[in-house]
């Protein structure tokens, strides 16, 4: 098994609260599949809380190392994002989102204060919610007679693949998402059946 057949992300949404001194920092962490998920989660922090002077974020997707995007919008550089991101990465998880928003209190916290209060937020709503670990999936469309279905569904089943779009007419339409510590033996299985189209989706 390579050590990317699995990843690590967070179950469902939580939410934590630290204050210092005054300010207020509602960290709101969410699972995401894309950054579509990620704006509509900041988007819709932002109506929640139209009076909070900045909405600081860290997030990454995928497993290539280089999806992912912090803003301290608005805070000293590197007083936010950066930190907020740095808490994702200590639990090594993916296709995780915190949010963190900010109530000014009136007194200034300085770089190291703003640092520590986004590390802790971030870290508190990140311990609320449990790590599960996912496998990775490659995405397939698969084509074949209506007749086959029982066939294909067997080893969609058999191997833990996940079902993400179903055609069926006179023809059967699927689109899987295939373990990728099982793909060959999948494909293997899939083409022993003959009348079934393969392909690829390229993402």
């Amino acid at each position: 098994m390579s050590e990317l057949s699995f990843y690590s992300t967070i179950e469902k949404p939580s939410y934590a609260e630290f204050k210092d001194r005054g300010s207020s920092f509602l960290a709101y962490a969410f699972p995401i599949q894309s950054a579509d998920d990620f704006k509509k989660h900041l988007q819709q922090l932002k109506k929640e809380h139209p009076k909070a002077v900045h909405h600081c974020f860290g997030y990454r997707l995928g497993l290539d190392a280089n999806n992912f995007r912090v803003s301290d919008d608005g805070e000293p550089s590197g007083s936010a994002g950066k930190p907020i991101l740095g808490q994702i990465d200590s639990k090594q998880l993916t296709n995780t989102l915190v949010v963190v928003v900010r109530y000014f209190g009136g007194t200034l916290l300085g770089v190291p204060g703003l640092i520590n209060a986004y590390k802790t937020a971030s870290a508190l709503a990140l311990q609320l919610t449990p790590i599960i670990q996912k496998q990775v999936l490659v995405d397939y469309s698969l084509q074949f007679d209506y007749t086959r279905l029982n066939d294909v569904m067997m080893i969609v089943k058999q191997f833990g693949c996940e079902v993400k779009g179903q055609e069926q007419q006179l023809f059967c339409s699927l689109t899987i998402g295939i373990p990728k510590a099982r793909l060959q033996e999948v494909l293997f299985k899939l083409k022993e059946l003959h009348a079934v189209e393969v392909a690829a989706i390229k993402v």
